[in-house]
């Protein structure tokens, strides 16, 4: 019998720029990750609340990374390119060059990040108009969407605000710069900038807040040409892009994702079946994706829409096509870990030991805290020690970017057992708050059974298994560590026309790998905990208003 010439393999790109570095990955149909390159880019502060970054340099790391990815690939085996990234806000003229965020005038560093927190008076005002687009963010809007800063622009930076030609989302960014359209994404105008997926820009918003000059153009500043996600942009990739990024001239782009959209499009959709989960023959909307790096993401879909107090959304469409998308979140939760334990005393030690040991710093701390256990549970060495971990504001469910953190239980000891154990309540305290975010969905009108994450984060056992413990909820984590990543490429799957819909390449292309159930015998420990969790906001609020009296 003469053998059958197997079907060349169809290989996807997907590009996550984050808050720190850039990376790509190149995977085939099945999400499997073949190849993974990542190259840091630059951040500056140049004042507290104030974050910026360079366009320029996070599309030559894009470029470099892709590269990587695909060197030695036969080019007619790539399909697809798909974008993911952090909501930061790109400012550019109307030749496209970058123009200064910044009274420095320093026109490189031309991008917002989206941890920016400089247009908090703006935000103030805005929420004082109470709009009825508001009730499309949970309400009141965040000081991390786009509006707010583009209102600081105006006010703060007129010569920049003047030569202004266009504002973008970074994931849209992207798609321009590989295709040369200035196409935006569902997701990014809806989610960040109140675009409204069934009747387009709300005019009379802008004119209240005093951005009307946005509207005399017909919105061609931030956006008239909007495409669901995955869907194919323009001609495919320009000889230009396809150049820089040595990628074949018109391969498909897809319209963008923002990064924990991409995350959860990455985990949300996979087969469970054989793991005896509760959202097993449940449809998709049993599940909540959270997506876990400097910051956290909680993503439900639901069939109609859900308007959930102090959670971004009902937004339709914006993740998974046909469907309203809820989105909870907290604004610092890797980076607040990291600034919790390098901030110790006993940091300098822990980093000794840990190197000693070959060991992540992490990795080392999670050992440690088996060590002084002793016969108790691990979680329950925090039994005196509580944080709030509102370091950079409450994002949800509080919506109050004013909030502190506090940490209640020191005592005068400063040895590494101290860190290990600030360490331990810090990350019980994230998870406290992911449960206080479900809650408040689940009281809206969701039905989550199961939790998928995905991200940094999720890397870290002990961080899993306090969010199973403290939710009382299995959680799911994917095959692939990188599941934004596998989002992005399903992104260019699609835009490639391999897949009928981005229903089917989640299916395909997400895949599980282990999951982690709670401990239901250690229920009323953190019931008792998250009790002391929501009386320190309460305190909180309440010595607040006592000092705001003098």
């Amino acid at each position: 019998m003469p053998s059958q010439e197997q079907p060349a393999v169809k290989y996807y790109v997907g590009v996550d720029v984050g808050s720190g570095s850039v990376r790509a990955a190149l995977v085939d149909g099945f999400g499997a990750v073949v190849a993974h390159a990542e190259q840091p880019i630059q951040a500056w502060e140049p004042r507290p609340d104030h974050y910026e970054q360079s366009s320029a340099d996070i599309w030559a790391a894009c470029c470099s990374v892709t590269k990587e990815v695909v060197r030695g690939v036969d080019a007619s085996q790539i399909r697809g390119l798909g974008f993911d990234a952090t909501c930061s806000l790109v400012v550019v003229d109307k030749q496209f060059q970058p123009l200064a965020v910044n009274s420095e005038g320093q026109s490189h560093r031309n991008v917002i990040m989206w941890m920016d927190h400089r247009a908090a008076s703006q935000v103030q005002r805005i929420n004082a108009t109470q709009h009825r687009v508001l009730n499309y963010v949970g309400g009141a809007m965040s000081v991390e969407m786009q509006p707010p800063k583009l209102l600081w622009i105006k006010e703060n930076l007129p010569e920049s605000w003047e030569k202004v030609g266009y504002f973008f989302d970074l994931p849209d960014f992207l798609s321009w710069k590989a295709t040369g359209v200035t196409a935006r994404s569902l997701c990014t105008v809806v989610c960040k900038w109140t675009y409204m997926s069934d009747r387009g820009w709300d005019d009379s918003f802008w004119k209240m807040i005093g951005l009307e000059d946005l509207v005399k153009d017909k919105y061609e500043k931030i956006g008239n040409h909007v495409l669901s996600p995955g869907e194919a942009v323009g001609k495919g990739l320009t000889a230009g892009a396809a150049k820089e990024l040595g990628l074949p001239e018109g391969i498909a782009v897809a319209a963008s994702l923002i990064d924990a959209h991409a995350g959860g499009l990455g985990v949300i959709g996979a087969d469970v079946k054989g793991h005896n989960l509760p959202c097993e023959n449940q449809p998709i909307t049993s599940r909540v994706a959270m997506i876990c790096g400097t910051s956290s993401c909680h993503m439900g879909v639901s069939e109609s829409p859900i308007f959930v107090p102090g959670v971004w959304g009902p937004y339709f469409s914006a993740m998974v096509p046909g469907l309203w998308l809820n989105e909870g979140g907290q604004s610092a939760t890797g980076k607040l870990i990291d600034h919790v334990v390098r901030g110790h005393v006993a940091f300098p030690e822990l980093e000794a030991k840990a190197a000693a040991s070959a060991h992540s710093i992490y990795t080392y701390l999670n050992s440690h805290l088996d060590l002084i256990k002793k016969s108790l549970p691990v979680g329950f060495l925090t039994v005196d020690l509580h944080v709030w971990p509102d370091f950079h504001g409450n994002r949800s469910p509080l919506t109050d970017l004013t909030l502190k953190g506090m940490v209640v239980g020191l005592t005068l000891s400063q040895g590494l057992d101290e860190l290990a154990l600030i360490y331990l309540a810090t990350i019980q305290a994230i998870a406290l708050g992911t449960r206080h975010i479900l809650e408040v969905m689940q009281a809206a009108g969701h039905d989550i059974s199961t939790l998928f994450l995905c991200g940094g984060l999720s890397k870290n056992p002990l961080f899993v298994q306090m969010h199973a413990d403290i939710t009382g909820k299995p959680v799911v984590l994917s095959k692939e560590v990188e599941s934004v990543l596998v989002g992005a490429a399903i992104l260019g799957a699609c835009a490639s026309g391999d897949f009928a819909s981005i229903q089917e390449a989640m299916a395909k292309m997400g895949k599980i790998g282990r999951v982690v159930q709670p401990n239901h015998e250690h229920k009323r420990f953190y019931d008792k905990k998250y009790e002391v969790f929501l009386k320190l906001v309460e305190h909180q609020r309440e010595y607040r208003s006592i000092m705001n009296s003098l």
